[in-house]
C-alpha cells in the first residue's frame, strides 16, 4: 500500500504523531527520512517535514532534497508542508531569514491569523496552538505571504500557493493546537487531493498474519507487566498463534504498586491464558539498584535486571532453545523518545531510556528473537485494538504506567542542598527530565507557594527563566524548612511512595477524578526535614497518546482529602502539584 501522505523525519520527537494524525483521517501516511531522494516521492500526493532539535545553521542538520521544493521541479512534485523545523528548512533553503534562537518558546501560545489562505480555511478569530522551538523565521522567502503570527512569534505561517508549499512554526499534529486537525485537513483534502483509504481498526488481521510470519514455528514468551500494551500484544498473540504456543510471566519487581501482582494474574485468567506465572524478583532488582541515584543508570540497571531474570526463568523452564522467542508490547512513543526508531533512522533526540531499547534487548532484537505487534500503534489505537479483540474495558481504561515501575517516580540525590527563594518561588534543586524544542533537558524546579490563576503561567515562567523546566505549587508544608537531603531506593522508600499512590490512586478512583485524566503519577521526591525527608508530587494529566500533555488541577476538595492522609504517612513532609505541561516537563519526572 503506497502512502499518499509522506512525512519527512528531521529528528522531531513529533514525527510519527504526525503520520499518525494523518492516518487518523483515514488517510495513510509513512514516516522516511528526510534526505529522501524526491524522485522516490513523485508517487505521493503530500509530504509533510517535521519538527526537530537542530538549528538550519547547525553542521550536518538534517535537510531535504531541495528538488523537492525547487520551483523547476514543482509541476511534478507532491504538495508540502513544513512544521516547525520544518518551516524553517523551508524558508532557509529558499532564500528567507531565519533567526538563530537564544531562548525559545515552549508549550501554549495564541495565533492571530491575518490571511486564511488554504491552509486555515475554515478557521477564525484568535487560535490556541503548540510552540516547541528555538530558532524562528524573520523573514519570508520571496513568493511567500505571512498567514500568521503569534505574540513572539512575528511569522507563524508562510505559505506559496502557487508552489503549493506551506509552512507553520506551531505543531498542529498535537492535541493542544484547537484547529490542528482542521490545519491538516485542509493540507491534506484541500491541498493534496487525498482519498480516504485507511481503517486503523481493520488492521487486526494484518497485525496477526505478521505475528504468525515472524514466529514460523516457534513459540512466544512474554513478560506481562498487566499495562494496556503488553495485555493486547498477549492477547493478539494468543489469538494469532492459540495458548499452547504463547507463555506469559508477570515479573515482580518489587517496584510495583499495592496489589498489583494480583490485579494481573486475575486478568490474565480471564484472557484464557494457560500458561502463566508470576515469577518473585524482587531481591534481584533492588540490590542492582542499591545506591544508584542516577536516572538514566536506574533505566539502564532495570532494563538488563529484565534481561537477566528473563534468561533466568528461560533457563529453568528450558525455553532457552531456538524454538522460543521474546514478545513485546513496544509503542510507537517507546521506540520514538528512546531514539531507537527504525523507520525515522533514529534522529530523534534521546529524551529517555526506554527499558526495552537498551542493550541486553538491543541483542534479541540483532537474534530476531522478538516480536512486537504494537510497534506501529499509538496508546489510543492499542485501546482500540483492544476493545476489537473484547478485552475487558476496565483494564483497557488503566492507565499507563511506566516499565521501571516505581523507581523513576523515586528521586534519588546525593547531594544535601537548600531551596533558594526568588521574585517567583523557589528554586529547588531536584532536577526532573524535560523536553524543550525536541531536546532532553535535565533542569531543576521552581515551587510557588500558591495557585496561579492562569494555567498558561507555568509554561510563561518556564519560557522567561530558561533555568528550569518544572513548576509545581506547595499544597502541604514549610518549604523554607525545607533541604534536599541524599537518598536512594531503598525499602523504605518505596514502601513510602506505594502507600502513598494507593491513597492517591483510591481517593481518585472513588472520586471520579480517575476518569478525567489520562494519567496520574505519583512522584517522591527527596525534599523535607530531617525526621520528614521526602516529599510527595501529584502530577495528574491529560493526553491522547502520549506525545504531549497538559497539567490537569485537582478539584480543591479532592485535593484536599487527599493531602490530608498522606501527610499522615510516615515520613512525608510535604505535598506538592506539578503545573508542567509537556513540553517542556515530560509526563515522568525520569
Amino acid at each position: 500500500m503506497r502512502p499518499q501522505i509522506t512525512v519527512l523525519d528531521a529528528g522531531g520527537q513529533y514525527c510519527h504523531l504526525i503520520a499518525r494524525k494523518v492516518r487518523e483521517l483515514g488517510v495513510y501516511a509513512e514516516v522516511a527520512p528526510s534526505e529522501t531522494h524526491a524522485s522516490e516521492l513523485l508517487s505521493a500526493k503530500g509530504v509533510i517535514i517535521s519538527g526537530g532539535p537542530s538549528s538550519v545553521y547547525d553542521s550536518g542538520s538534517p535537510t531535504i532534497d531541495r528538488a523537492l521544493i525547487a520551483q523547476e521541479f514543482r509541476p511534478e512534485s507532491p504538495a508540502v508542508l513544513g512544521i516547525c523545523y520544518g518551516q524553517q528548512l523551508i524558508a532557509y533553503l529558499l532564500g528567507g531569514n531565519v533567526q538563530k534562537g537564544l531562548k525559545g518558546e515552549y508549550g501554549l501560545a495564541h495565533l492571530e491569523i491575518a490571511h486564511q489562505g488554504t491552509l486555515f480555511a475554515g478557521i477564525t478569530g484568535r487560535q490556541q496552538v503548540w510552540m516547541s522551538h528555538r530558532d524562528l523565521v524573520a523573514g519570508a522567502p520571496d513568493g511567500f505571504s505571512v498567514l500568521g503570527s503569534t505574540e513572539t512569534c512575528s511569522i507563524a505561517s508562510i505559505e506559496n500557493p502557487a508552489e503549493r508549499i506551506f509552512a507553520v512554526q506551531f505543531h498542529p499534529e498535537v492535541v493542544h493546537t484547537l484547529c490542528g486537525r482542521q490545519v491538516l485537513e485542509n493540507f491534506v483534502f484541500g491541498v493534496c487531493g487525498c482519498e480516504k483509504d485507511w481503517d486503523p481498526t481493520g488492521q487486526i488481521a494484518l497485525v496477526e498474519e505478521q505475528i504468525r510470519e515472524t514466529a514460523g514455528d516457534r513459540r512466544v514468551f512474554f513478560f506481562v507487566s498487566g499495562g494496556v500494551d503488553s495485555t493486547v500484544a498477549y492477547t493478539l498473540c494468543l489469538k494469532a498463534l492459540g495458548p499452547d504456543r504463547v507463555h506469559g510471566v508477570y515479573v515482580d519487581t518489587g517496584l510495583m504498586r499495592e496489589g498489583e501482582t494480583e490485579f494481573v494474574r486475575d486478568a490474565f485468567a480471564k484472557l484464557g491464558a494457560t500458561a502463566f506465572q508470576v515469577h518473585d524478583a524482587k531481591a534481584t532488582f533492588l540490590d542492582a539498584l542499591a545506591g544508584v541515584t542516577d536516572p538514566e543508570k536506574k533505566r539502564h540497571i532495570i532494563g538488563e535486571a529484565f534481561v537477566t531474570v528473563q534468561e533466568q526463568v528461560l533457563e529453568s523452564e528450558h525455553f532457552l532453545s531456538g524454538d522460543w522467542i521474546l514478545g513485546q508490547g513496544t509503542i510507537y512513543p517507546d521506540t520514538i523518545e528512546s531514539g531507537g526508531d527504525k523507520i525515522g533512522k533514529g534522529k530523534a533526540e534521546v529524551i529517555k531510556t526506554h527499558h526495552n531499547r537498551v542493550a541486553g534487548i538491543q541483542k534479541l532484537i540483532a537474534e530476531q528473537r522478538i516480536v512486537e505487534p504494537l510497534s506501529s500503534f499509538y496508546k489510543d489505537e492499542v485501546r482500540e485494538i483492544g476493545r476489537e479483540l473484547g478485552i475487558d474495558p476496565a483494564l483497557l481504561s488503566r492507565h499507563p504506567f511506566p516499565g521501571p515501575g516505581l523507581a523513576i517516580r523515586c528521586l534519588c540525590t546525593t547531594e544535601t542542598a537548600a531551596p533558594q527563594t526568588t521574585a517567583d518561588g523557589w528554586i529547588v534543586p531536584i532536577k526532573s527530565v524535560g523536553v524543550q524544542g525536541d531536546s532532553r533537558t535535565y533542569r531543576p524546579v521552581i515551587a510557588l507557594e500558591a495557585f496561579p490563576e492562569s494555567d498558561e503561567f507555568a509554561a510563561d515562567l518556564i519560557n522567561r527563566i530558561g533555568e528550569v523546566n518544572r513548576v509545581v505549587v506547595r499544597v502541604h508544608g514549610d518549604i523554607s524548612q525545607f533541604r534536599v537531603y541524599p537518598a536512594t531506593l531503598t525499602a523504605t522508600r518505596l514502601d513510602r511512595l506505594r502507600r502513598v499512590d494507593a491513597i492517591v490512586r483510591n481517593a481518585s478512583l472513588a472520586s471520579g477524578f480517575d476518569d478525567t485524566v489520562w494519567q496520574f503519577p505519583v512522584v517522591l521526591i527527596p525534599f523535607g526535614t530531617p525526621d520528614k525527608p521526602d516529599s510527595v508530587v501529584l502530577r495528574p494529566i491529560h493526553s491522547v497518546d502520549g506525545m504531549t500533555a497538559n497539567a490537569i488541577r485537582i478539584p480543591d476538595a479532592l485535593l484536599s482529602r487527599m493531602v490530608e492522609e498522606v501527610a499522615l504517612v510516615e515520613g512525608v513532609a510535604g505535598v506538592f502539584c506539578d503545573l508542567t505541561n509537556k513540553p517542556p516537563g515530560t509526563i515522568e519526572w525520569e
